[in-house]
């Protein structure tokens, strides 16, 4: 077969590998509109799950991807100033670009063809012509889905807060958060170290806090020495890093949710951000993207034509994508209803941190969802009693809309 895989994200690129190790045969190119090495984002997470999956899939590639991360197994908040400390189970970050830098080698050491700053403008472009299966792996502004949106009911909704994608010089040997109070509203940071010399830093507001702060008209070096500032304990004195942009704006964004109705038309199929986004905040997107890859190679080794193998793909993509985008929007909802909960004390605040993808946690009060939840923990019939009253409570208030 002849493939064209336009996108040079971990999920392109991963695909590339995937394919080459089926059918060394395959015909195999990768076209990435960016210069190699230039990605954006700082660092990516994922958890011990994956790497399981990524060896099953291509045992090279996944033992080159662990040795190349950095593992913690805590998370930290400082909330008000007080700091917080909860066990919990261990996971990964690496650098993007270092990701994908060992994605290109291994792909290209199996025979894939990878061209660089190689910008391919919709479906009809040359690059396509004559392939097989053409695989749009260009991001959640995908030219190619775009050309056809109405066939793919592509659905994109806004989140309500800003963020903003940084790094930092500090290393954090665990996942790390900083909830802090300003006269305008709570601003607040997720940070991750994803090699030995930086970390990652998100950080986000509500649009009142934003503008109240000034950060919707202060350039980036003004943006990032007043960041610094409000985060002081968390950094340790350590600076922020943007994204150089030559104009010198700062990088605030609103998240972006993406759906689609149907993931292929004709031989044109739908992969990673092109086909779907969850919000950051659950950490999963690299591991959704990559999981994508190992679907639809599996669902191309399959027998049978085309046309059903990439039915069947999208079919079982969307199905096992359910859990994890319910599980984003209600962890983005909890941020934008931050201030029903910092009148918790510390502790009980970050406990119901981890329970922000709960259905129910948002139509119970949260002191009464705390004792609840402790409780639960100890008595498995409560436990069942919560697993089975959160979906029904969001079915009938979703119904009432």
């Amino acid at each position: 077969m002849k493939l064209a895989i336009v996108g040079g994200g971990p999920a392109g690129l991963y695909l590339s590998i995937l394919l080459k190790r089926q059918d060394p045969s395959h015909d195999v190119a990768v076209y990435e509109r960016n210069p190699e090495g230039s990605t954006y984002g700082w660092g990516v997470t994922y958890w011990a799950g994956l790497l399981d999956k990524l060896r099953a899939g291509d045992p090279e590639s996944a033992a080159a991807v662990a040795e190349a991360s950095v593992t913690w197994t805590d998370g930290v908040a400082i909330v008000r100033d007080e700091r917080t400390v909860h066990r919990g189970d261990a996971g990964f970050g690496i650098g993007r670009r270092r990701m994908l830098a060992l994605l290109a080698d291994r792909a290209e050491e199996l025979g894939v063809r990878i061209e660089f700053e190689h910008d391919v403008p919709g479906p009809d472009a040359p690059e396509l012509a004559g392939a097989d299966l053409v695989v749009a792996a260009d991001g959640v502004n995908s030219v190619l889905r775009e050309a056809h949106a109405d066939h793919f009911g592509s659905e994109v909704t806004s989140g309500r807060n800003h963020y903003v994608w940084l790094g930092t010089t500090k290393v954090f040997d665990s996942f790390s958060f900083a909830f802090k109070e300003t006269e305008h509203g709570w601003i607040w940071c997720y940070a991750y170290g994803f090699s030995g010399e930086r970390s990652t830093c998100v950080v986000e507001c509500s649009p009142e806090t934003w503008t109240g702060l000034g950060l919707d008209t202060r350039g980036e070096a003004d943006s990032l020495n007043l960041l610094e500032k409000l985060f002081h304990d968390l950094l340790d004195g350590h600076e922020l890093i943007g994204r150089e942009r030559a104009d010198g704006a700062a990088q605030w964004l609103t998240f972006r949710t993406l759906t689609n109705r149907v993931w292929h038309r004709g031989n044109l199929v739908l992969l990673g951000d092109a086909a779907h986004t969850t919000h950051y905040s659950i950490g999963a997107g690299t591991t959704l993207a990559l999981e994508d890859a190992l679907a639809l190679a599996d669902a191309l080794r399959a027998p049978g034509d085309l046309d059903a193998a990439l039915t069947a793909y999208g079919r079982r993509r969307r199905a096992e994508l359910v859990s994890a985008q319910s599980a984003a929007r209600y962890s983005a909802q909890w941020y934008e209803n931050l201030p029903r909960y910092m009148n918790l004390e510390p502790a009980k605040m970050f406990a119901l941190l981890g329970q922000r993808h709960s259905p129910l946690l948002p139509h119970v009060p949260p002191q009464l969802y705390y004792r609840i939840d402790r409780a639960a923990g100890q008595l498995e019939p409560l436990r069942r009693l919560k697993r089975w009253l959160g979906p029904r409570v969001a079915r009938a208030v979703h119904g009432r809309r």
